[in-house]
């Protein structure tokens, strides 16, 4: 890995203790070895049978004798917990139970970005295949902002919606819980977004990052704990018997989400989450769900998709709605199953990465320059920040994140609006 030349801990840096010699990259940075026990090493290689240099690579990352096998070939068998592990999940199954087999009108409120649109499409297709009603609702990046509010909540009451399920948000909306439970709109909340000690009125908090959670699946991203809820709602139909007329889901067929939403939030690959990702992508290179398969091609990737297609080529097009395009797109996309209208979303969404691309770069642009002249005139802070006028709000984010890695610390963007500031640090 790479470290500033200036790092705690580090010494003016020779060639012979860095790594493969570097002092200094192209970066400014100086490479050194992540330590690593050698005996540790060694045992791992000798273990699960590796070259000594992969038993280095495991041990470096924390993974220990008794974790490299699951590592090299994870499976859901051996690492997908029960449902029930976490709190809120029987409560959460019992009542969309409940709604499915009463014919209740169900909706869906995600998030805007890849993780909230798998998440979505993901129960859509699952309520879909056991024979519910159920919608989408995505709210719009700048008029509404992240997460449910209350006027969107209340107007899915109006329409007759009489339970919603919070994708990727929700945690900590209190208020407009607290309104939607007195309208009488019961409202499930599936999250992994650090929760405080109150949580919000709802039937039931599904998020294990709650403070009263274990932290064993706190690595887990939205997409893979809303999959743990429809193992866990598939379950409950099965012993109510609501399969004995009708077919039961193959889950696993819309592992391809789960597997695009847990790369492309950048969670880390361990675990489950390393398992639901192994797997997903051999369901994605089938390309059976017709919105993927449409960007797929659009993205002219022609070998099986991994990694990197999903976080890099993939992950970016779908985000491109929520940024500066229509917030719903992503959604759309993955749940639809007409070929034409996957097709033609597709085309839309890679439009407007294109064009996300060149309003980056420009807002990039301009920050870059307002940072070298602070840093020029020796006002330099320890943290960096970047304000523009009209800059757009769906891409101030992706610059902090850029600021953040040219100059190796925390960085903030404001976009002005008047009097009116929004900030992405």
């Amino acid at each position: 890995m790479e470290n500033p030349p200036s790092a705690p801990g580090f010494d003016a840096p020779t060639g012979s203790d860095c790594f493969l010699g570097v002092a200094c990259s192209l970066r400014g940075k100086r490479w050194a070895t992540r330590i690593s026990d050698d005996r540790a090493s060694l045992a791992l290689a000798q273990r699960v049978g590796v070259p000594e240099i992969v038993g280095r690579v495991l041990s470096s990352r924390g993974v220990d004798l008794n974790e490299a096998e699951d590592f090299l070939n994870p499976t859901l068998k051996r690492l997908l917990p029960d449902p029930h592990h976490l709190k809120d999940m029987e409560a959460a199954c019992e009542r969309l139970a409940s709604a499915i087999m009463q014919g209740e009108q169900i909706a869906v409120f995600g998030d805007y970005d890849v993780d909230g649109a798998t998440s979505s499409a993901l129960l859509s297709r699952f309520f879909s295949a056991v024979g519910a009603s159920c919608r989408i609702y995505i709210p719009d990046r700048l008029s509404e902002g992240y997460g449910p509010n209350k006027a969107a909540l209340l107007g899915l009451r109006k329409e007759g919606v009489s339970i919603v399920i919070t994708v990727d948000c929700g945690t900590n909306a209190h208020e407009p819980l607290k309104a939607a439970a007195s309208s009488g709109l019961d409202v499930i909340v599936v999250d992994h977004h650090v929760a405080e000690a109150l949580l919000p009125d709802a039937v039931g908090v599904v998020n294990p990052n709650r403070m009263d959670e274990d932290g064993a699946y706190g690595q887990m991203a939205a997409v893979g704990v809303t999959f743990l809820l429809a193992v866990g709602l598939n379950r409950t139909l099965r012993d109510a018997g609501w399969y004995a007329n009708r077919s039961e889901p193959d889950l696993m067929q819309w592992l391809d989400l789960v597997a695009l939403g847990t790369v492309c939030d950048s969670v880390r690959l361990t675990g489950v989450n390393r398992a639901m990702v192994a797997q997903g992508l051999k369901v994605l290179a089938r390309r059976n769900n017709p919105g993927l398969k449409a960007l797929i091609d659009i993205a002219g990737i022609s070998e099986p998709p991994g990694v990197y297609h999903a976080s890099f080529v993939l992950g970016p097009r779908i985000n491109a709605g929520g940024r500066i395009g229509a917030s719903n797109l992503g959604a759309r996309l993955l749940s639809t199953d007409d070929s034409d209208e996957a097709v033609d979303i597709a085309h839309r969404l890679d439009d407007l990465n294109r064009d996300r691309r060149e309003i980056e770069a420009a807002v990039l642009h301009q920050a870059l320059a307002q940072v070298a002249k602070t840093e020029a005139d020796g006002e330099g802070e320890a943290v960096v920040f970047a304000v523009g006028e009209g800059w757009h709000q769906g891409v101030i984010g992706i610059v902090a994140s850029r600021l953040k890695d040219r100059f190796s610390r925390p960085a903030c963007v404001i976009s002005l609006d008047g009097s009116n500031g929004v900030g992405s640090g």
